[in-house]
Formats: C-alpha cells, structure tokens, sequence
C-alpha cells in the first residue's frame, strides 16, 4: 500500500481495518504468533474468544506488516513499559523499528479492528450491551455520565451507554492506563465537549448494528478516516495476504471530529 502524504501539511488519514473471524480455525496461521501471544490465547476459557484473539492478532500482524515491510512473525510488539522478558504493559507498539506507525487494536465477538495513525491513538469495539450490563456499570461512570445515560429513555440507554463505553475505553487506551484509570476519572459523554480531556479527540465509529466502535486520537481538529473491511480470503491467505492487504482499495470514507455530532460518511 502507497502511502500518499496530503499537500500543505495536513495530516494523513487514520486508517482503520476492520478484521473478519476466520471460516475455520484451521485458517488461523497462529505459528505467527509469538510464545507470549500463544499463551495470552490459552487463557481464554471459551473456545470462541480463544479464536477471535488469534485471528486478531495474526490480522494486526498483517496489517502492521504493510506499513513496516517486515514479515508478520518477524515483528517485535511490546508495550511502553517492555522489560524485554516478554511481558507487555502500557501501550503496545512496534519494537525496533524507527518510524513505526502508531496503532490500537479491539476485538469482540466476531469483530476486530486495527487503527494505524502517525499520532498516539487508541481504539475499542465492543457489541452492543444488554440492558442489565447498563445497570450493572452505570454507577461506575463519571457522575456527568451517569446523569446523561439517566435522563434518556430506558430503551435508548443501551445504544447510548455503548457508545460511551467505547469512547471511554478507546481513550485509555490510548493513555496506556486502560481501566486501572478508572472508568468515573474522566467525561466521555456527549453534552459537554468542554469537560472532555484535553489534548484528545474521540468520537465514535459507523460500524454495523451489532456493535459500537470509537478511536481516541491524541490532538486537536477533524482527522479524515478511511476504512477497509478485509475478507477473509485475504487476512488469511496462506500465501501473499500482505501483498494482498496492501493492494485493498479505501473503502468507506468519515471523519473524526473534534465537536460531537453526528457520525457522518461519504461513500468511496
């Protein structure tokens, strides 16, 4: 994939990849995983997480592969915090390679994405919550939350509250703190862009109705997004699926704003 820098000095779009499970679990190639990645996927107790978190990973593996024009199992991935033994904290990113694009990845059930930026950024995707889960978390949140989840009809708050899930985890993500921040530190929602933390940008994805999806940007003003949904046929390909990656034409077109509104796209 050519990477075609905007005149001006205006920033490249972030690219976002949306990454489908496989047919079969056979067609996961997991030897590209590494020895920390492999046991990550053995601790998930049902076989359909332990899938998805392969598939996700061998994906952002493929992905990054395209940006770095290094193979997938040759990639070094770590967190910020790496202590070289192979334990990830922090923020994951590439290892040893100057230049190396930013990049947050999300799985949940059936879905995963990838987001690639030049800028620090963050991403989460999430299927839709049930109306007890919202019980549950609400008193979690930050009292603004709560008060704007409250005020909305019953059947509204699942949408809404998933939503706002996803802004607030694609945000501490994007710190590198996740939830031992502490979902109630900060505003996410949605009436009250000046209580939002400074110095970020995040708003939700359009995505398909079973799922809510957001990217946390670190900076300010609207950021072009292009989206690719990858077939499968290509993120596991047992030969040339970088090659074939790499050639995907942009898909669905939006924009990250820094005001709320309504998620916007235009068509390719």
């Amino acid at each position: 994939m050519t990477t075609t820098h905007p005149p001006n000095g205006a920033r490249t779009p972030l690219d976002i990849w949306l990454l489908p499970p496989p047919d079969s679990p056979r067609d996961i190639p997991a030897t590209e995983l590494n020895a920390y990645e492999r046991h990550r996927a053995e601790s998930y107790r049902r076989t359909d997480d332990r899938q998805m978190y392969l598939a996700a990973h061998v994906g952002l593996r493929r992905v990054l592969a395209v940006y770095t024009g290094i193979d997938p199992e040759h990639l070094r991935l770590g967190g910020e915090r790496y202590d070289g033994n192979g334990a990830r904290q922090g923020r994951p990113r590439v290892l040893g390679v100057p230049g190396a694009p930013q990049f947050s990845l999300s799985h949940s059930h059936g879905l995963a994405l990838v987001v690639v930026s030049e800028d620090r950024v963050g991403a989460d995707v999430q299927r839709l919550p049930s109306p007890q889960t919202v019980a549950a978390v609400l008193p979690s949140l930050h009292p603004a939350e709560q008060i704007e989840l409250e005020s909305l009809p019953p059947a509204e708050q699942p949408a809404a509250f998933g939503r706002l899930w996803v802004r607030k985890e694609a945000y501490l993500k994007g710190l590198g703190t996740g939830l031992a921040r502490g979902a109630d530190a900060d505003y996410l929602g949605e009436a009250g862009l000046a209580a939002r933390p400074a110095g970020w940008v995040v708003g939700n994805l359009p995505l398909c109705l079973s799922h809510v999806a957001a990217v946390a940007l670190r900076g300010d003003g609207d950021r072009a997004i292009v989206m690719r949904s990858v077939p499968p046929e290509y993120l596991y390909a047992a030969h040339g699926a970088v090659r074939l990656i790499a050639g995907m034409p942009p898909g669905l077109r939006t924009v990250l704003r820094a005001a709320p509104s309504q998620d916007r796209a235009v068509a390719p």
